[in-house]
Parts: C-alpha cells; structure tokens; sequence
C-alpha cells in the first residue's frame, strides 16, 4: 500500500476506527498524490517568478490561450476563470459559498462538524465516489423500492454492492421507516450498511414529513446501536423544492454527530437546484466530529477524482459561482420555484377534481420534479408506449403499474390537457 493511503488510514482509525471500517478495499487504498505534476506545479505556481514550465495549458501574454471565437461569445469573463484545470477539488471560492449556502438552508446544520464541499461532475459522480470509497462486494446497499434507476449501476454493477430494497410507503402512504429499520437490523450479521435517502424523491415527488424525519434519523440511530457501521447517503439532488409542509432541509443536519458508527454524506448541486442541468456541477460533503477524518476522507475522494476525471469544468463552476453572489440570485430562483410550485398544485387539484374516475390512483407528492400515477389493473408499459405511438405523448413506466409524468417540463396550462389525454389512453386499453 502507497505510504500515503497507509497515513490517510491511520488518521481516519485514530479519528473514528468505524469510518476506517466501513472503507472499501479502494478506499483503503485510494490517494491523493502529494509528489508528483499537481504538487510540484502548484509549488511552481508560488515560487516560479520567471517562467513557470510544469502545467499542461498553452499560455499567451499573461494568461492562457485560447480561440477568440469562443472567447467573444463568453466575453463577461475573463479568461483566466474559463481555460485554466480546475483544481481537483473545484474552485476553492466556490466551495466556500457553497458551505455558507448549505449553512443557511439547513439550520440544523449550525455548530454540526462537517467539511468544506468538493466539487463534483454532478451528483452521478458524488453518488460514484460514495460507492467507489465504501462499497465492496456484498455489502448491503439500503434503499426504497421507488428509486432512480442509477443507483443500481452505480452501487449494483459498477461496485457488486448487494442491493437491499424496502416498500418506500406505508399503507397510509408515509414513509416506511419501520421497512428502513427491519432492512438495516437485518445487516447485523455483516456490521455494515450503505443506505440511500434520497428526498424529494425520484421518481413520486415525496418528501417525509418532521415526524417522519425524526423516524427515519431514529432507525439509523437504532442500527447503530446495534453495531452497524451505517454510510448515509442524502441524495438532496431537488433540494430546495418542497412545495408543503414537509422537511425543508436535508436529514444531513440530524444525521451529522449523531454517533460514531454513523458517516452521513452529502451529495447535492447546481444541477437541478440552480437549473442549470448541463453545467454539471455537484457537491460531496462529510459530516464527523474529527477534523483529521474530514481531512483523510477529503484526500481519498480528490485520489478518486484524480484517477477518473482528474478534475471537473472550470468554466461552469465559475458561472455557477458568479450567480450564487449576484444580489439578484435569491428573487430570480423564488420565481423558478413558485413556477414549480404552480404546476404540482394544478397536478394535485387535477387528481383530486373527481374527472378521471377511478382508473388509477397515486403516490403521495408534496416536491420536486416528478408524481407517479398508480394504475388500477393496467400495464404501465402499455399505456406508456400506447400513448407515446398514438398521441405522442412521453411518460416513464416504472415497474408493472406504476406511471412517472415530470409537471416540471410542462407549462402549467397545458397539465389538464396532459392528464387528459393520459386518461383518453387508459379509455383506449379498457375498452379495446
């Protein structure tokens, strides 16, 4: 083993012997270069008065080169916050506000230890590094039955993590936190566990409730307790957008301190809080008492960048950066968000006017993008593929009965006419 992963490790076992436990092989492994091109160009960078020959970038005059066709289209910046490698760990100004923001939006958060964020291509890519530096073969991966697909190539394929689902809702439609807690009192065995939350959920637009909340923080509490090593995962990729009386922060703040066998990460990101979906620019945040455990935990997540993606776009960090401090950010995105809000209350009052029978039902929504339509007898694939070849209309079929509609790509005075014709397709197949 590189001496260096072997001092990131023993940091991590003097910090929290736990955490150090519930590293996979890789993440035992996994590094930082401190000797090398990075290391020797960042001391270059300081010390390198004359001329500076180390960095892999052309430069001209006094800053890098680049082409004037791309330059006039992106003129408000300079060139120096575009063409430059980002550092592995993403603009460091960025990362700052980005932990002032969290701060502010989650209150529970306040006198909680946790790290400075790094940047991520996304939240795809903070999911990957979780699963990179904590999933080894067979290690349960806890998650609801109503999930993102992805989780299963990220954890299942790419990692062989054993993926372990449980009903997401109750019979009165809450969140199943008895199902999390049987799922994780099932791992003793193993002493280990990944598990998922992921609120507003993909795919049905759910978001528990306070007392929900404090269930589901109670069943991690509880299986910690009980000796296992738990990794939680807030997949808070639609935070922000809680349209009702539900939890209106991430559980990463109760999460955070709540015990040593506990790591809560945060992954979350501009992507879909900033819309700004192609900008690819996310978030990996560590919660833990030890600051040499951040700090280890920090180096083994930039040693996982390094060897995939050396580092993230330099050019989207600076933008999202520059919104996140214009005075005008906040009034813009509540325009954003009252939009959204708008459709899912005209999707919800469409479900409850009584106009389309009793040809389906559906999931518990209050956040986010998406609600799912639970059919009464009828095939979600079907109606899915009937409606797209014969009205040209799009929707998910997930599972056998279950139909995902995204109100967040639909102008709201176009929803009635929508679920209309979602309606007209069910007609179609009944009476065919």
């Amino acid at each position: 083993m590189n001496p260096l992963a072997a001092q990131l490790n023993r940091n991590i076992q003097a910090g929290n012997e736990h955490v150090y436990e519930m590293l996979s092989l890789l993440g035992k492994e996994i590094y930082f270069p401190k000797e090398g091109i990075l290391s020797q160009s960042a001391e270059a960078g300081k010390l390198a008065k004359k001329y500076n020959a180390t960095i892999g970038i052309a430069t001209e005059g006094s800053g890098p080169m680049h082409l004037e066709v791309i330059q006039e289209k992106l003129s408000a910046y300079s060139p120096k916050d575009l063409y430059p490698y980002a550092p592995p760990a993403g603009k460091p100004e960025l990362r700052s506000v980005w932990r002032e923001k969290m701060l502010k939006e989650n209150p529970s958060l306040a006198g909680k230890s946790y790290g400075l964020p790094v940047v991520t291509n996304a939240l795809t890519h903070g999911l990957s590094i979780v699963a990179d530096l904590f999933t080894d073969e067979g290690d349960a991966v806890i998650y609801p039955d109503k999930n993102w697909e992805n989780y299963e190539l990220t954890f299942g394929i790419r990692r062989h993590g054993r993926l372990v689902n449980f009903p997401l809702f109750t019979e009165d439609q809450r969140f199943n936190s008895e199902g999390l807690r049987e799922a994780l009192l099932a791992q003793k065995e193993y002493g280990k566990a990944i598990v998922v939350l992921n609120f507003p959920n993909n795919p049905t637009g759910y978001t528990p409730g306070i007392e929900e909340g404090k269930a589901i923080v109670a069943a991690i509490q509880e299986a910690a307790e009980a000796g296992i090593n738990v990794v939680v995962v807030t997949d808070d990729a639609y935070f922000g957008l809680f349209f009702e009386d539900s939890l209106h922060e991430s559980l990463f703040g109760q999460l955070a301190g709540l015990h040593p066998r506990i790591l809560p990460v945060k992954i979350d990101g501009a992507t879909k809080e900033e819309f700004v979906w192609g900008f690819r620019v996310g978030f990996i945040t560590f919660a833990s008492e030890h600051q040499d455990v951040l700090s280890a935990l920090e180096q083994k997540t930039l040693g996982i960048i390094r060897a995939t993606i050396s580092s993230g776009p330099h050019p989207s960090q600076t933008f999202v950066l520059d919104a996140l401090k214009s005075p005008d950010f906040e009034q813009q995105k509540e325009e954003k968000f009252q939009i959204m809000k708008g459709r899912a209350n005209k999707v919800k009052a469409l479900l409850d006017s009584g106009k389309y029978g009793d040809v389906w039902s559906y999931y518990p929504f209050n956040s986010g993008y998406f609600m799912c339509l639970k059919l009464n007898g009828l095939s979600a694939e079907q109606l899915r593929t009937h409606l797209l070849e014969q009205y040209g209309v799009g929707t998910i079929a997930l599972g056998e009965h279950d139909l995902r509609i995204a109100f967040s790509c639909i102008e709201e005075e176009y929803l009635e006419d929508l679920y209309d014709i979602v309606y007209r397709g069910v007609q179609d197949l009944l009476n065919a």
